[in-house]
């Protein structure tokens, strides 16, 4: 393989892949990116961790087509610090990789074509159609609720589902202390795709980073068998889906919470935040107790002390008086990026209800403690 081509788009290439390869896996290959050029004037760049793959097509200058792997980080570590002219990139006999640019000239070790695993090739029957910054709006208000608990597998992503009545995607997500939920109409397709899957946290991750690039404008997503499909021109992403069933997350959510207070989210994260400074280093428990006019935030520490914090809002009613984890508070405020929010309450033992004033379609379900 000789080729050469900008090096802003090899970097561009190559920071994609940094995510998914495994610096450390049974498989040494698999810290590796594939090379592979192709006529006419095109350079593919593959990586996969077996569970995740990503395939990119860029144009460049082939002087010689053939494949060759090596390390992805240590190969755009060196492409990010060169000058931005032309790259030229050979193979070697012994599987070496030759990096030159200007007066620059580095050798890598790198591994055959070969060995390098093949990702699925898929045909979804039916393709979604969905605007990039809806998507990237729905996995960042929906991601941080997953599980990372890898004993609950079937909580360790995020699940997909076409809502029957109008076609509307719904992402959901949950740890089993607390739940996102949002819901979005597509641009095309949505009522003919897969329903009830479930994604896998690391690749909603990676295709987060997809829809959040300068010029992201619309995703395909597609399904077939155990795979789900992205395509964004020529950048494809391949993933494996979480074989197991998602909780009847519908049972967790409150059906009419008796109490309802709209209030800046701003104000809220701030008073959370420093109240939460003297909670618990483990268990982040702050109380938070409704009153006429008034929500009080505190937390208890016999080993450093107490805060509390007011915060006035329009209510009157019963006092009411419920312990939390700050961080989940926290997590489902931050993901909002809203200006205002209302919080649902019902009883000391049921759970708050979260959504922007904005956004009727997106709830956040976060879980009391016992104080």
């Amino acid at each position: 393989m000789k080729i050469a081509l900008p090096r802003s788009e090899l970097q561009r290439g190559l920071a994609r892949v940094q995510a998914i390869v495994e610096r450390r896996n049974s498989m040494p290959i698999l810290a590796n990116a594939l090379l592979r050029a192709e006529a006419p004037k095109q350079l593919e760049l593959v990586a996969t961790d077996l569970e995740v793959g990503i395939r990119s097509r860029h144009q460049v200058e082939i002087e010689e087509p053939g494949a060759v792997t090596a390390s992805a980080r240590k190969l755009f570590e060196i492409i990010r610090e060169l000058p931005d002219e032309q790259v030229q990139l050979s193979s070697k006999d012994n599987g070496y990789l030759e990096v030159r640019c200007a007066r620059s000239r580095f050798t890598l070790a790198g591994a055959a074509a070969e060995e390098f695993p093949s990702l699925p090739e898929l045909a979804p029957g039916e393709i979604a159609r969905v605007q990039a910054a809806v998507l990237s709006s729905m996995i960042e208000r929906t991601i941080y609720a997953a599980s990372t608990d890898e004993t609950r597998y079937n909580l360790n992503g995020v699940y997909f589902q076409v809502l029957e009545d109008d076609g509307k995607l719904r992402m959901v997500a949950t740890d089993g202390h607390r739940l996102a939920m949002v819901d979005r109409l597509v641009s095309e397709g949505g009522k003919g795709i897969a329903s009830g899957v479930i994604l896998p946290r690391k690749a909603l991750g990676e295709l987060k980073r997809l829809v959040d690039e300068e010029d992201a404008d619309e995703i395909e997503l597609g399904f077939e068998g155990t795979h789900a499909l992205v395509r964004r021109g020529d950048v494809t992403l391949v993933m494996r889906l979480i074989d197991g069933e998602f909780p009847n997350y519908g049972q967790v959510l409150p059906k009419a919470p008796g109490r309802r207070l709209t209030l800046s989210a701003e104000t809220l994260t701030q008073v959370v935040r420093r109240v939460s400074l003297l909670s618990a280093e483990r268990s982040r428990a702050i109380r938070v107790e409704l009153a006429d006019g008034r929500i009080t935030v505190s937390s208890n520490n016999p080993d450093l002390g107490e805060a509390t914090e007011e915060i006035d809002v329009d209510y009157s009613g019963d006092t009411l008086s419920i312990g939390f984890n700050a961080r989940y508070l926290l997590d489902a405020l931050n993901a909002f990026r809203t200006k205002e929010i209302e919080m649902s309450f019902d009883d000391e033992l049921s759970p708050v209800v979260l959504r922007p004033t904005e956004d009727g379609e997106t709830t956040a379900v976060v879980m009391p403690m016992r104080l």
